[in-house]
């Protein structure tokens, strides 16, 4: 198997359905380690049109090209109140699969 899983949270603004849900903005990401490329995806968004959205926007993306050019995507194409909670868990989840892989890699050196 060449995926792992990780995941990323923040909390949700309050007075959003996502916050009367959930209270958190969560992020799940199936990352190829071998080409650090985004697979799959999943999110605690109420409607599936957002969750297809973001799908759209993340599988195929190389976690190499950095976070920067996905945080301006969301930025420039997420217009929602839980636009900054959803960039706080995406790069709490990719902070989490870099430090994994940066183990790994000390682990095998």
């Amino acid at each position: 198997m060449d995926t792992v899983i990780v995941t990323g949270y923040a909390k949700a603004p309050q007075g959003t359905s996502m916050y009367e849900l959930y209270k958190h903005a969560g992020v799940v990401l199936e990352i190829n380690y071998r080409t650090h490329t985004i697979e799959r995806t999943d999110f605690t968004f109420i409607t599936s049109l957002t969750k297809d959205f973001f799908e759209r926007i993340l599988i195929g993306y190389s976690l190499e090209k950095g976070l920067e050019p996905l945080i301006k995507l969301i930025k420039s194409h997420y217009f929602a109140p839980s636009q900054q909670a959803i960039i706080v868990a995406l790069q709490s989840a990719v902070q989490r699969y870099w430090d994994h892989i940066n183990h790994l890699n000390m682990e095998h050196d």
